[in-house]
């Protein structure tokens, strides 16, 4: 007889037209219940066009009304977070997403240094710490005090080494607490793209909040994203939070370009040993399931935590260090898909 896990399992047979995953794997089914032979699909288009919605509940009903004992398919197109017009930013070129699916795995690190990479091959860089939970690239990059407001109530972001800084930890104490629901964050958010004097900037890289609620999808439906980065650690879990996060830049038809490996392993700052805390071969596994970049495997290194502690990234502090030639190397590969991923597609001629 069949069962829900039976008709999620001939869902993952649909693949829609524009998009390189399943329907499942995208994380387009919200929900799938089964009773008295109707097979209920909650489907969440996303970014899909209208055309490509209708042939594909169309899909849906013929590969689940085919399965035994089916006798009515019912499509419900479900919403997520409310669907705004994206912010055009002006004098804003390409806007980079760092996003990790959970915390604790140093993707405030990655971003401010990628951003840093990008300042010193040659870029004009802005910094968005959208993290407002816990926002840490103030001390990250030494930046205290508030942004100067002009007429208009348009705020100035910080700048520190050639980048520029917003974050709300600008606004914060040291004892507040930040405890706001997900509308207001995005509100928030919303706002210091749209009232932040960023000027002419070639990047702009956007240190996403950890995880892949309405939250963080609202956001990313609402900034024009050229790209996303995602930050994993390499045990085995990571494989289902890698998914999440690649399912949520798929709803709102955002390329990931790659993923970086942080704290593949200890090196011992006397000896050079190498000790694999957190297991090995994660991100490599990972990138060839999602035929996804491994963009780099960044070890623990004490020198990291230092400079981030110290208020100066360790592609600012010591640009010469091994760490920091990584990040060059992510920076130029990130550069480099999104110029791919601008480019028109190859016209064939018959």
């Amino acid at each position: 007889m069949t069962a829900v896990a039976d008709v999620r399992e001939r869902l993952t047979e649909i693949r829609p037209a524009g998009l390189n995953r399943d329907i499942v794997a995208a994380g387009l089914v919200r929900e799938v219940s089964l009773a008295d032979g109707v097979a209920t699909i909650q489907l969440m288009p996303g970014p899909l066009p209208p055309p490509i919605v209708d042939a594909t509940v169309a899909d849906i009903r013929r590969a689940v009304g085919a399965l035994d004992g089916v006798t009515r398919v019912d499509v419900q197109l479900a919403r997520g977070p409310a669907e705004v017009e994206p912010l055009v930013l002006d004098g804003v070129g390409d806007i980079i997403a760092v996003s990790s699916t959970k915390g604790g795995v140093g993707k405030s690190t990655v971003a401010v240094n990628l951003a840093a990479a990008l300042v010193r091959a040659g870029q004009r860089v802005g910094i968005l710490d959208a993290d407002v939970y816990g926002p840490s690239l103030p001390t990250m990059l030494g930046l205290s005090g508030r942004p100067r407001v002009a007429e208009g109530n348009k705020i100035f972001p910080l700048e520190k080494d050639g980048l520029k800084v917003m974050s709300m930890g600008f606004f914060l104490d040291d004892t507040s607490p930040v405890i706001w629901r997900g509308p207001l964050v995005t509100g928030l958010l919303r706002q210091f793209l749209k009232d932040v004097e960023w000027g002419e900037l070639d990047v702009m890289v956007v240190d996403l909040p950890p995880g892949t609620g309405d939250a963080q999808l609202t956001l990313v439906q609402q900034v024009p994203l050229s790209g996303g980065v995602i930050v994993t650690t390499p045990q085995e879990v990571s494989v289902i939070d890698v998914e999440r996060g690649i399912a949520m830049f798929n709803q709102v038809n955002t390329p990931v370009l790659g993923i970086v490996e942080n704290m593949s392993a200890y090196v011992c700052p006397h000896c050079g040993t190498r000790d694999e805390l957190f297991g090995s071969g994660g991100g490599e596994r990972l990138a060839r399931q999602f035929g996804i970049p491994l963009l780099a495997q960044i070890p623990i290194v004490p020198d990291i935590r230092a400079s981030g502690d110290a208020g100066t990234p360790i592609v600012i502090a010591q640009p010469e260090h091994a760490v920091s030639r990584m990040y060059a190397s992510i920076a130029a590969q990130v550069l480099e898909r999104v110029a791919a991923e601008r480019a028109p597609a190859p016209r064939i001629v018959g």
